[in-house]
């Protein structure tokens, strides 16, 4: 216990006297203050133009349509059952809009989607 009140006075007096080192900070020199002797610049009024209309909501290819998605725009409001099949399967991927699917995107697959309650086609684009 002896040993726990040495301590103890040990770390106040160690404390205090770092503390006692610590200096204040200096306040900025306040600038002294001129009125202005330039004459004001008149800058001529911005007009502003009407902001462009939105693009339309379709399917617009890249530069470079990479899944061949714009050749199958066609299908969209046809029945799922008008999907062509495709020469190589693992570039295409046919889901239903309620379905569950990955989300990694991959340029140079197609994916179709359908109305899980009607079968109509909703959209076709890469991914």
């Amino acid at each position: 216990m002896k040993i726990l009140r040495e301590h103890n006075v040990l770390f106040v007096i160690c404390f205090l006297g770092l503390s006692s080192c610590a200096s204040t900070p200096e306040t900025p020199a306040v600038p002294e203050m001129r009125p202005a002797t330039q004459t004001p610049v008149h800058h001529p009024p911005v007009v502003s133009q009407p902001a462009p209309p939105p693009p339309p909501v379709s399917y617009r290819p890249m530069a470079e349509d990479q899944c061949g998605a714009y050749a199958l725009q066609g299908l969209v409001g046809k029945p799922r059952t008008e999907i062509p099949v495709p020469l190589d399967p693992g570039k295409r991927r046919v889901v239903c809009s309620s379905c569950i699917v990955t989300q990694e995107y991959r340029a140079d697959r197609q994916t179709i989607i359908f109305s899980s309650e009607t079968g109509i086609i909703e959209s076709v684009k890469c991914g």
